[in-house]
């Protein structure tokens, strides 16, 4: 690990991206992954919490602790999982060998608080599924969460609309009430959201060279199959969007993204726009709540970078 390394956190909930995130930063000398918490999301927090000791695993780190966290959202619970995108157990169907680690005894929002109060630089959080986790540090420990030097979140839609609905983007559908929380917070956040995630795709031939490294990039583009004929049936792609791993590019290269402070708000109400982020484009904000849209993207250097970084993994790794 390079001695400039940024210590970095992925809440997550994996789901097919959130491995493909996991492996990204891994593979990013740029940032040291100090933890992983987990969320309930694309399937259940038991699953998600597995799923991300054994991709730890799978690529040679089961020395990153992993923390469970919360298994429901604050308030309402989810209306639905994400089983027919991730598959059953969210990996795809693609049963990974299981983790020799032993899940981190402490509650993550504990093993979150501690670890930033104890760092002395700066921590980027970046998070990946929805947010509840995040919302639960802002109530419980504030002290802590003022010493996050950035919170990279995966959601929202500033003009597109939805992926689950018309109206709203999953993570933040899957806990409205969360997301506001977050999204009304003064810590320094950016908002990746459907704007510059839909137009980044990861196609056959992308999977092909990372596949085609090692034995890590092949179980990865394993992973993926799910992903693929997900996308050929629901939209007649011959790639996949990789939400996660544009997220995680933003965290491991600050400024690989265009973004712009807005002011937001999440709609928790009961209608069909329940979990709409809004975002006021009209002008640039300077409120101490604005955040920092993503708004433009450079898709295939995105692209290539995630390509060309679980390549090099897969190489070390064997």
């Amino acid at each position: 690990m390079a001695a400039s390394a940024r210590p970095l956190v992925i809440d997550t909930d994996p789901g097919i991206d959130d491995a493909l995130a996991i492996l990204l930063a891994l593979a990013s000398p740029e940032v040291d992954l100090r933890l992983v918490t987990t969320v309930h999301g694309n399937v259940e927090l038991p699953q998600t919490t597995d799923n991300a000791l054994r991709v730890l695993h799978l690529a040679g780190r089961s020395d990153v602790p992993v923390a469970a966290g919360a298994a429901e959202s604050l308030v309402f619970p989810q209306p639905e999982r994400a089983g027919h995108v991730h598959g059953v157990t969210g990996l795809g169907g693609v049963q990974l060998p299981p983790s020799p680690a032993a899940l981190d005894p402490r509650p993550a929002v504990v093993a979150l608080a501690e670890l930033l109060m104890a760092s002395e630089e700066p921590v980027t959080v970046a998070a990946i599924g929805p947010w509840t986790n995040v919302a639960l540090l802002l109530a419980t420990y504030p002290e802590a969460a003022e010493r996050i030097d950035r919170l990279v979140l995966m959601g929202g839609s500033a003009g597109r609309g939805g992926n689950v609905t018309a109206a709203a983007e999953f993570n933040v559908w899957s806990d409205p009430e969360a997301a506001a929380r977050v999204l009304g917070s003064t810590v320094p956040t950016v908002l990746v959201g459907l704007d510059v995630t839909l137009p980044t795709v990861l196609g056959e031939e992308g999977i092909a060279r990372f596949a085609a490294a090692g034995p890590v990039g092949a179980t990865a583009a394993s992973v993926l199959q799910q992903y693929l004929d997900h996308a050929r049936t629901a939209y007649g792609t011959p790639g996949v969007v990789v939400h996660d791993a544009l997220a995680l590019t933003e965290a491991i290269v600050p400024g690989t993204l265009g973004t712009v402070r807005r002011d937001v708000v999440v709609d928790t109400g009961g209608g069909p726009s329940r979990g709409q982020t809004l975002v006021d484009r009209r002008a640039v904000s300077d409120a101490p709540t604005a955040v920092d849209v993503a708004e433009t993207v450079d898709s295939a250097a995105a692209v290539e970078f995630l390509v060309s970084r679980l390549a090099g993994l897969a190489e070390r790794v064997g």
